[in-house]
């Protein structure tokens, strides 16, 4: 569904920028790709910013792996079709830019020289061979802002390290604390630490033209995605730092129970159809009392579930109780009648169930649809938060490779048709 949350017009509330968007006036030179760098620019790009994507046109996937990569919406596939891709680059104008030629590198600097932030999130000292690094950078424009989001940073002994999803979830520590006892450590099956990565990038660019909007100077913002990830451990690192423990060690629990606090009930539990369940979390005795009036059969009012201790004491029994009565229930009744009683509880959703059928979905406009110019009409993430004033607008799809290039070139740069398609005949863009 489309957004149903739209911006305010500037001439109702009055705004700092000229379109109402409140980054409308910043211009981002962007190298990013994948999640962790082009889901910081995809948030910049919602609120306004123009976000330039420069890609090699040599390289027809550009630098971004996702371009090539499933899924896709049809049985096309190609550079400009992957779903992945799409999602992470909506509101963005896309340019190739042979950056093995000199004309090429001249161009560059003409870009960043009309922009106020460089953004990549590529190994360690990329951009230094390509003769862009953090000097060069700001030898064309003293009050540039470069901001970097590569594995480890540019310092430390792990700078030269290339990382990858499961590289970065073992050395932050997101691998140890997943899997269960004696077995192999598990991982967490997606990279959310790229998605952490990217907020944190976007904050990174945030704070920095806050700092260029006060003082005038611009600067380096040096990101670890690695390190984003260790905050996602939470209070692991506080246990290990105070108390020498391990968050995977034997006695704590296993699946979905709760030890810090201790609740019981606190899991999910199987109901009536084909791989559908129920959360359930019982923070008190309280809670327990209630949850016992709605459950209604005798097991549920025997004295010794009355308790945390009780339950605590018996909780495989508890779990293999209310399990059995929940597997008779259609979750999303059950969950209506928990959830009016005033205990916490939600249906495990499925895909279809929350992206085509919850309302929450549509009211809070969590996936916008797009138009893209090969896909048509598909939809992507949309961004967990509304302002009443200056809104974010997530309405054109990804670009196709090089699909803005003459447009950035004319508008941007002033080039004249004759150049530019020289430019193009000589492979430059």
């Amino acid at each position: 569904m489309a957004n149903s949350f739209k911006p305010t017009k500037p001439t109702e509330h009055g705004s700092a920028s000229p379109n109402g968007m409140p980054l409308s006036t910043v211009r981002i030179c962007d190298f990013t790709g994948q999640l962790a760098g082009a889901g910081a620019t995809k948030w910049l790009a919602a609120f306004g910013a123009e976000v330039i994507r420069i890609e090699d046109p040599v390289n027809q996937g550009g630098w971004d792996i996702l371009r090539n990569m499933a899924p896709f919406v049809d049985e096309r596939t190609g550079p400009d079709l992957g779903g992945g891709f799409n999602n992470h680059n909506v509101e963005k104008r896309g340019i190739t830019l042979n950056l093995r030629t000199d004309r090429g590198k001249e161009i560059l600097s003409e870009i960043v020289k009309r922009s106020d932030v460089v953004s990549e999130n590529f190994a360690a000292g990329v951009l230094d061979k390509w003769g862009f690094g953090w000097d060069q950078l700001r030898a064309l424009r003293e009050d540039i802002i470069y901001v970097s989001n590569c594995g480890f940073g540019h310092t430390g002994p792990y700078a030269k390290y290339k990382t990858w999803g499961p590289i970065v979830q073992a050395m932050s520590g997101l691998t140890f604390t997943s899997g269960m006892p004696d077995e192999e450590p598990a991982g967490w099956g997606y990279s959310y630490m790229d998605h952490t990565g990217g907020m944190y990038m976007a904050m990174g660019i945030l704070f920095a033209l806050i700092h260029k909007q006060r003082t005038g100077v611009g600067q380096w913002v040096d990101l670890s995605c690695t390190d984003t990830g260790l905050s996602l451990n939470g209070p692991a690192i506080l246990d290990w730092t105070v108390n020498g423990r391990p968050s995977r060690r034997a006695g704590r629990p296993e699946g979905n129970r709760s030890a810090s606090p201790p609740m019981a009930p606190h899991g999910i539990y199987a109901c009536a159809g084909d791989d559908d369940w129920i959360s359930i979390a019982v923070r008190s005795d309280a809670d327990w009392g209630v949850l016992s009036e709605v459950i209604d059969v005798s097991w549920a009012k025997d004295a010794k579930w009355k308790t945390l201790a009780g339950r605590l004491a018996d909780q495989d029994e508890l779990d293999e109780k209310l399990g059995a009565w929940t597997q008779h229930l259609d979750k999303f009744e059950l969950q209506t009648r928990i959830v009016d009683a005033g205990v916490p509880s939600a249906a495990v959703q499925k895909p279809p169930e929350r992206v085509d059928h919850d309302p929450g979905t549509s009211e809070f406009g969590l996936w916008p649809e797009v138009d893209h110019a090969k896909m048509g009409r598909v939809r992507v993430d949309g961004l967990p938060a509304h302002f009443s004033k200056t809104d974010w607008v997530i309405e054109r799809g990804a670009p196709c490779i090089g699909e803005h290039t003459d447009e950035v070139l004319s508008e941007l740069l002033g080039y004249d048709p004759d150049m530019i398609a020289k430019l193009h005949e000589e492979g430059v863009v």
